[in-house]
């Protein structure tokens, strides 16, 4: 369940920076035979918080994206998605942490791409990425299990959160303000 929960925020506009690539590939190289479960958890957990992105972008249309995003990367992005949405989508939905999957979507949405397609396209590319990070989990599990039992490490996740944290809290200050 909390794969799930995880791949909702994952995919919202707050900000969670490898959290849900993190318990994915712990939770494999612990279980084996329950990565495809945890991929297919995350990436439908990543549909439903894409949800939430898509209803942003469509409800502030290509107007509201102007006043949260710089005009220069707001063009690249309108360039990337209007030459070929469904190739966009599954490129940053695939692209490992730090591609900006979640402007992708807000682009989409706001220029109308179709919802169902836009989730789609979310739903089966998340998979392919949570399955691959899964199966390497697999591949190198022991090696994985030491390192996240190491004081650097939970010391790492620690930061994680409170970056996490803090990032989620400017996300959501940014965007009550850019709307007034």
């Amino acid at each position: 369940m909390g794969v799930f929960l995880l791949g909702i925020l994952d995919a919202s506009l707050l900000f969670f920076p490898l959290g849900i690539d993190l318990l994915v590939v712990v939770l494999s190289a612990r279980h084996h035979n329950w990565w495809a479960y945890y991929a297919a958890l995350a990436a439908f957990g990543s549909v439903v918080g894409c949800f939430t992105t898509d209803w942003v972008g469509r409800k502030g249309g290509e107007e509201g994206l102007e006043k949260r995003i710089s005009k220069r990367r707001l063009r690249f992005f309108q360039k990337r998605v209007q030459a070929s949405s469904g190739v966009a989508l599954a490129v940053a939905s695939a692209a490992p942490p730090g591609f900006p999957f979640s402007v992708v979507v807000l682009v989409a949405a706001a220029l109308k791409y179709p919802r169902a397609k836009l989730l789609g396209i979310v739903g089966v590319f998340r998979f392919v990425r949570f399955a691959a990070e899964g199966l390497l989990a697999i591949q190198f599990g022991p090696k994985i299990l030491k390192v996240v039992q190491s004081p650097i490490f939970e010391g790492l996740i620690v930061a994680v959160i409170v970056v996490s944290i803090v990032g989620s809290a400017w996300a959501v200050y940014s965007w009550r303000r850019g709307g007034r």
